[in-house]
């Protein structure tokens, strides 16, 4: 499977393939970045091609990706399970919390629950 663009919600989203390299760094950010440019607004990026590091707070990783994305104003939704990584810090469970009620970067489990980020109503039901 390869990264296609896809109209969801009326929203140009870049969905990116499961099997894809690895977003390890920030330069692999600034790569996805630069293939939304093509078209998309969103990046909808399987958690699987995020590296267990981007999980851990204290490397940093997870910032500096994130903030690649908002500099260049791409939103970015991690899709995927991450309940292990939820259960094992409270940091990064107020960080998705957080994330998740903005308008920039979205935890969501699926593509169902980013159509709900992107719906006019503005958000996910129940928030």
């Amino acid at each position: 499977m390869t990264d296609r663009l896809e109209q969801r919600n009326g929203v140009p989203v870049l969905v990116c393939a499961a099997d894809g390299p690895a977003v390890a760094t920030e330069q692999d950010a600034l790569d996805l970045i630069g293939a939304a440019y093509a078209g998309a607004d969103v990046v909808a990026l399987p958690a699987g091609r995020l590296p267990e590091r981007f999980f851990t707070l204290g490397t940093g990783l997870a910032g500096a990706i994130m903030q690649k994305f908002v500099n260049y104003r791409v939103r970015l939704a991690v899709v995927g399970d991450i309940s292990a990584h939820l259960a094992a810090s409270s940091a990064l469970r107020a960080l998705v919390h957080e994330s998740n009620r903005g308008g920039q970067i979205w935890f969501v489990a699926d593509l169902d629950e980013l159509d709900a980020h992107l719906s006019p109503a503005g958000g996910p039901p129940g928030q």
